[in-house]
């Protein structure tokens, strides 16, 4: 089966890399454009890009597939990629471009997306997020058959993951791509012999996972310990779950939720420091917080940079809500 290829991020890196060392001829590489990245900014290949290069693959990065020169010439190459000839598919994966009609159509078998969650649960951008945010049990991949709505399309196969209480958006990724490489695999298995399902998405249980912003990730303290401790894993790396102190942002880390009787401050009010972390008051119990990090540093535990910034019992943090 000859197949193409079209993703960006490390996620879909994993993706690509476990679909070569199964043997399958990748004829095609879309990927997005180099982007300014690192503390100079230099211009920098995706994940995917420097993987397809290293294994000589031919790479495409249009900034569109809608519309222009680059777009026609991506929808052209996809029609000729075998010798002339279409490919037979095209595996999506975090590619970040939409995909219009003209290039769901042009691969003989049509596109197959690797997506981080249990369709119809957290169609979007940011599953993997948003289902630690909500607080899910578990969580998955499935292989989808691409169509023009936003990840409607029925599933060809699906695997799940439970979450653990200490998985954060960083380390659940890393086991869904993996998941997501070997699924892929199994996946083209069953389709070049015939055997792949096609299972309609039902129309109950949709929900949708909204790209993250910077803004989400300021702490209100007037919510409970239990939502925060969620929070914080969900915004691991990004944006990084953060407070005031000093009107200085400070970022929170690795957090748990400890048992307390009634209120033992006001919302955001630091309890203690100490060499387990600083524990700090919620709208509904108490979070114990083990790592922070200030503005231009790194990752500390917390007593190291609570002494660093003056941050002791009784320091209020962030703003206390207004309702």
């Amino acid at each position: 089966m000859n197949v193409g290829f079209a993703g960006t991020p490390e996620f879909a890196r994993v993706a690509l890399e476990k679909l070569m060392a199964a043997g399958y001829p990748v004829h095609l590489v879309l990927t997005q454009p180099d982007r300014p990245a690192g503390r100079g900014m230099k211009l920098q290949a995706s994940p995917v890009k420097q993987l397809a290069l290293a294994h000589g693959l031919p790479v495409l990065q249009p900034l569109s597939l809608k519309k222009g020169e680059e777009a026609e010439q991506a929808l052209a190459a996809l029609k000729t990629a075998v010798h002339g000839q279409p490919l037979d598919v095209l595996i999506v994966a975090a590619y970040g471009l939409i995909l219009p009609q003209a290039v769901l159509d042009a691969p003989r078998l049509g596109c197959l997306n690797i997506h981080g969650s249990l369709l119809p649960r957290w169609r979007g951008a940011a599953p993997i997020q948003r289902c630690i945010e909500a607080g899910d049990n578990e969580t998955g991949v499935c292989i989808m058959q691409m169509e023009a709505g936003l990840d409607t399309g029925p599933v060809r196969l699906w695997r799940t993951l439970p979450i653990e209480h200490t998985d954060t958006a960083s380390r659940l990724h890393d086991k869904l791509a993996v998941l997501g490489g070997d699924l892929l695999v199994e996946a083209l298995d069953a389709l070049q012999s015939g055997i792949l399902p096609l299972v309609l998405q039902p129309a109950v249980g949709v929900t949708y996972a909204e790209k993250i912003t910077k803004a989400e990730g300021v702490i209100n303290w007037g919510r409970s310990a239990v939502e925060l401790q969620r929070t914080l894993r969900a915004f691991d790396p990004f944006p990084g779950a953060n407070t005031l102190f000093n009107a200085e942002p400070v970022k929170c880390f690795d957090a748990e939720t400890v048992a307390v009787a009634g209120l033992m401050g006001k919302p955001g009010e630091v309890l203690s420091v100490d060499a387990t972390g600083i524990e700090v008051q919620c709208g509904q119990g108490v979070l114990r917080i083990r790592t922070l990090q200030k503005a231009g540093g790194k990752r500390q535990a917390a007593q190291q940079v609570a002494q660093a910034l003056g941050l002791v019992a009784g320091t209020q943090l962030g703003f206390e809500p207004s309702n």
